[in-house]
């Protein structure tokens, strides 16, 4: 019910935004975030709502990506710029039901395909 979109190849310091469209009835009632999982590596958080309506950011990403939402339009949306070969990865939309720890993927609950997003150098 969640379907992730946008990824593709970009070269490094370029921008993509990705989109996730909750086809379901998830959106109203679940807090929506961004993770990715690059090649060998765990899955990592990127961005997210909290329950009180503020974003949240990894580390690696802050002033770079934003997360943001179309309530209308059932649509989470990732604006990733000045992006960097690290940044390479599946990029998966997820939905929360519960509980405060936006920081750990194994607490979302719904996970959308994936998108895949490479960085060249």
């Amino acid at each position: 019910q969640l379907q992730a979109s946008g990824g593709g190849l970009v070269q490094a310091g370029g921008s993509l935004r990705l989109s996730c469209v909750d086809s379901g009835r998830t959106f109203s009632t679940y807090v929506m975030g961004w993770i990715r999982q690059a090649p060998g590596k765990e899955r990592e958080f990127v961005a997210g709502f909290t329950w009180s309506g503020g974003s949240i950011y990894a580390d690696s990403v802050k002033g770079r990506f934003t997360i943001s939402r179309d309530n209308a339009k059932k649509t989470v949306f990732l604006q990733m710029n000045s992006l960097k070969p690290e940044d390479t990865a599946v990029y998966y939309c997820a939905a929360k039901s519960g509980g405060i720890d936006y920081y750990s993927p194994n607490r979302y609950d719904y996970w959308g395909q994936g998108t895949l997003v490479t960085v060249s150098s």
